[in-house]
């Protein structure tokens, strides 16, 4: 298939898509590399607290006593009871400062440590910049990849006819080109998507700053009422909370609904307080519909992401479909794969930038360093984060900066990348290593060995390909002019 068009909307086209790559491509990289690890979020966070018993059964009235047991200072605005489910099989108690896992007596176990998890999901989110900020920032590149889909077909009218054409080995620019172009290609309905929806997440509070002067005469509050229903107006006296009663009325409210989590509004003002149960309604993308209950356990309404307007039901099926958590496992692995199809177009793009301007400065450098440095750098600070407890936040960003300073200092950008490769192996394999001695028997259980695999396996990978461009580096140095920059 070959696009017909003028020649001058599609040098346009390519001069608008180069620079938009260029001025975006060190963040979407980091976007796009954390979301890839963030699609597995719930396998990281079991694997963070491998020694957590777990199980699929829970008891109400265990709930209750659990919750009782909250220390009144603890008490926050918003309290959380997430429920066991397949893919998190634990129970936990949570408020907006601290949790604990619940045990089978009822009583407060260890507390929740999710650090590293949440690392990762909020470079994805945030870039770890203040939250607010930085999600409005991570939606504008949301949509500014949105316009580097459409400018990159435009540019390259023959880009899906060539959609196979792949010349690896030779030329650098050829070479990066064609990677990029043939990933694109055969990952566009999903990197459009994850565009939009990204695109969606991160503007969603200017969204609502607009339409509410559309719909609601400028009240965002009575906006965000009619979207996800509003508080519900309460007079009764404190009482402890019948969640048991909420959950058992459940069973005949929605039948076929899957119960994974309870909210607690107005958690500190028992006058006030009412339950939110989440439930999962199988077949449907919608994340969940809420269902809300008094303290007494009296159901009142349910929000209508099931059932109400079209507009909510989409808006709560976003989530799932941004980050696959639908169906089966495999469809997180598909996003996984399609992700790090992403993540290299995001790295070729920048590539091919640096080959077409024929010579090298710290450019090639920094990008390097940047670029081969970042996974060096997140798993120091899984071992600062998991294995010490240390905050890793500063241990990440001092890693890639560190990364691009040595890059820079070495002024070699192959050389830069092998270091940068071992450097990755060791790392991971420390990792491994150290979380083994630290859990001891728990590292052996069956979701830990998976993860610890997987990473043993990445490690492997950057040993081989670290192994390999040394060999291409010593060939080029001893037969310059038999082997080019564009083979390692």
């Amino acid at each position: 298939m070959k696009l017909s068009l003028p020649a001058g909307l599609v040098r346009q086209s390519l001069a608008g898509h180069s620079w938009l790559g260029v001025l975006t491509g060190a963040l979407m990289y980091l976007i796009c590399l954390s979301g890839t690890i963030a699609v597995f979020y719930q396998e990281l966070e079991r694997w963070e607290q491998p020694q957590i018993a777990e199980s699929l059964g829970y008891d109400a009235a265990t709930l209750e006593r659990a919750y009782a047991q909250v220390p009144a200072s603890d008490i926050t605005h918003h309290m959380f009871i997430s429920l066991p489910t397949e893919e998190i099989p634990r129970t936990s108690i949570s408020t907006e400062k601290t949790g604990w896992f619940v045990n089978t007596d009822g009583s407060l176990g260890q507390e929740v440590k999710h650090e590293w998890t949440h690392l990762i999901i909020n470079l994805h989110l945030y870039l770890h910049l203040p939250e607010t900020f930085g999600l409005i920032l991570v939606g504008v590149l949301g949509a500014l990849l949105c316009g580097l889909i459409v400018s990159g077909i435009l540019a390259h009218p023959r880009i899906f006819k060539d959609a196979f054409a792949l010349r690896l080995g030779g030329s650098r620019l050829l070479e990066q080109a064609d990677i990029h172009n043939r990933l694109s290609v055969w990952s566009l309905p999903f990197q459009l998507m994850i565009a939009i929806t990204g695109a969606f997440f991160g503007l969603a509070q200017l969204m609502v700053l607009l339409l509410s002067y559309v719909y609601t005469d400028g009240d965002t509050e009575a906006l965000m009422a009619r979207v996800y229903g509003a508080e519900p107006k309460l007079e009764q006296a404190a009482q402890p909370l019948a969640i048991g009663k909420a959950l058992a009325a459940m069973k005949t409210i929605a039948p076929g609904a899957t119960p994974f989590y309870i909210t607690v509004e107005e958690a500190d003002v028992p006058e006030k307080r009412f339950m939110i149960v989440g439930a999962e309604h199988p077949g449907r993308l919608i994340y969940a519909e809420q269902y809300r209950f008094d303290s007494a356990g009296n159901y009142l309404d349910n929000v209508g992401f099931s059932d109400g307007e079209t507009g909510q039901q989409a808006i709560f099926s976003v989530y799932r479909l941004h980050f696959g958590h639908f169906a089966s496992f495999s469809v997180k692995v598909l996003y996984g794969v399609l992700g790090l199809a992403m993540t290299i177009v995001c790295v070729t793009g920048f590539n091919i930038w640096l080959a077409r301007r024929k010579h090298r400065d710290h450019w090639n450098n920094l990008w390097a360093g940047f670029v081969w440095g970042t996974v060096p750098a997140l798993a120091l600070s899984g071992i600062a984060q998991v294995i010490f407890g240390t905050a890793a936040t500063a241990v990440l960003w001092i890693g890639i900066a560190a990364a691009t300073a040595l890059a820079q200092w070495w002024n070699d950008e192959r050389l830069a990348k092998q270091r940068f490769e071992f450097a990755a192996t060791g790392s991971i394999v420390v990792l491994i290593v150290a979380y083994t001695v630290k859990f001891g028997a728990a590292a052996f259980s069956s979701l830990a060995l998976t993860v610890n695999a997987t990473l043993a396996a990445i490690a492997i990978t950057f040993a081989y390909a670290a192994t390999r461009r040394g060999r291409l580096i010593s060939a080029s140095r001893s037969t310059p002019a038999d082997l080019s920059e564009g083979r390692t």
